[in-house]
């Protein structure tokens, strides 16, 4: 029997889709549930898996674009799965001493031997790391992004990898993901269609870095995730987002619509772009749950998992440029939302406390705003709250009973 296997809808207004990237080749034989294919759509990239065993036809080549419902390959269900690797795992179990050396040689004539995965290429491609000088754990010798992680934290020879230009006059020249399109799109609409302005502020973390230093291996040890600056930020922000229901609104047509809860955004920068998870209700979830929270929604979003769900509704967005050393920058907003807090990189600065010069960790804030909804007076007191909460952490506690602990749930 010829099992078809169609595109399926990432979204209700998502027509088409490109195939990114085929995983298996023409003429293989897949098992069920395996991966075929990776398709990018405007708003994420998934996988496509296979359900039914048998031989692949390939239908349509990587980089093409089809419509949801259309049927990209087929499997002939009727052809039975390779002997081959029964054989193979026979002369294993009788030549146990050869065992390793033959696995090795069956991984090397798989077709994904020595491939890296889309996200473990970008990663190769950013730092000129090549596939000779990784170690691959993946399905088939496949290179998995942790397998470049993990070949980059160990380091290499100076004589294995250049980082220098070779004063060549080559280009290349490659085709946007439809991701990379849209994201293109709201980026270039966001600055024509609404009238956004940047406030700045500046934030001692002492007090949050006391407070990690103290209880982060209790806090571990509890409930299992480290405590982040993130969950600090976002606690913060629901807080001051009460004070100022502005921030939290957006504008639909002739009317402004309030929320009355909190959908975090938590940019999260992916293999494939710019991906922005949602945190819903935060304003409910305590520090840990929080962290556990971004933990789970920022791996999907490294290993292109994220679904249209987790990644749409959010009312404000939180992005870090710090992680990668920026001092300051103005954060573009993310529509329909009316504003974002961008944080920055933690440096230790001169300061004035109580009449003396104090070397400090100050870590520069800025918050993008609509200037349409957003007064300059609610977007200088959202961002001072914000600042309050975060250098006087026993603010964001709620009750009577205040003591550090009922903050980090210990």
């Amino acid at each position: 029997m010829i099992a078809e296997v169609k595109v399926p809808s990432p979204g209700e207004s998502i027509t088409e889709v490109e195939i990114a990237n085929w995983l298996v080749k023409d003429g293989d034989y897949v098992s069920k549930d395996d991966e075929l294919c990776e398709i990018d759509s405007d708003k994420a990239t998934l996988t496509v898996n296979a359900e039914e065993s048998g031989t692949v036809k390939i239908l349509a080549a990587a980089g093409e674009k089809v419509a949801v419902g259309a049927t990209i390959c087929t499997i002939d269900t009727d052809v039975k799965a390779p002997a081959t690797s029964e054989k193979k795992k026979e002369t294993a179990v009788a030549a146990a001493p050869e065992k390793k050396q033959e696995v090795k040689e069956e991984k090397k004539k798989s077709y994904a031997d020595g491939v890296p995965s889309v996200s473990a290429k970008k990663l190769m491609d950013e730092n000129a790391i090549p596939a000779s000088k990784i170690k691959a754990t993946g399905k088939d010798g496949r290179i998995t992004k942790g397998d470049v992680l993990q070949a980059m934290s160990a380091g290499f020879s100076t004589e294995s990898i250049s980082n220098s230009w070779q004063g060549s006059r080559e280009t290349d020249r490659q085709k946007m993901s439809s991701l990379r399109r849209k994201l293109s799109e709201r980026l270039v609409g966001v600055k024509n269609q609404t009238a956004m302005l940047t406030t700045f502020n500046e934030v001692d973390m002492s007090g949050i870095m006391e407070l990690r230093k103290k209880y982060k291996d209790k806090f571990k040890e509890k409930h299992g995730v480290g405590v982040g600056f993130m969950s600090f930020f976002t606690k913060a922000v629901t807080e001051a987002l009460f004070h100022f229901p502005a921030v939290n609104a957006m504008i639909e047509g002739e009317e402004i619509v309030y929320h009355k809860y909190c959908d975090i955004g938590i940019a999260v920068s992916a293999p494939k772009g710019l991906m922005v998870p949602v945190i819903r209700n935060a304003e409910t979830l305590s520090l840990a749950d929080i962290e556990k929270s971004i933990a789970a929604l920022a791996g999907k979003a490294r290993d292109g998992k994220l679904s249209i769900e987790e990644m749409t509704g959010g009312t404000f967005t939180i992005t870090n440029g710090g992680v990668f050393g920026s001092m300051l920058s103005t954060p573009i907003l993310n529509p329909p939302q009316s504003a974002i807090l961008g944080m920055h990189n933690i440096v230790e600065r001169p300061v004035a406390v109580n009449g003396k010069v104090e070397i400090r960790p100050i870590m520069y804030v800025a918050l993008s705003y609509d200037h349409r909804i957003i007064d300059g007076r609610e977007s200088v007191g959202f961002l001072v709250k914000v600042k309050e909460m975060l250098e006087n952490p026993q603010k964001m506690l709620f009750g009577s009973k205040a003591p550090e602990e009922i903050l980090l749930g210990l």
